[in-house]
């Protein structure tokens, strides 16, 4: 799936969604995790990892 066609059916902006995928979000919302994960058939642990804070 092109990251243009995710865009379209989560509902959200082709440039927010960019944004989420270069790691560059500060914040996402439950909402629009719970939508991304309907359209992926995924569960969000599939998409998040959580990386050590720099020191």
């Amino acid at each position: 799936m092109t990251l243009t066609a995710l865009a379209d059916a989560v509902g959200v902006s082709l440039v927010n969604l960019s944004i989420m995928k270069n790691n560059r979000a500060k914040a996402i919302r439950y909402s629009t995790l719970t939508a991304i994960c309907q359209v992926l058939e995924c569960q969000p642990g599939e998409l998040l990892s959580l990386a050590p804070a720099d020191s």
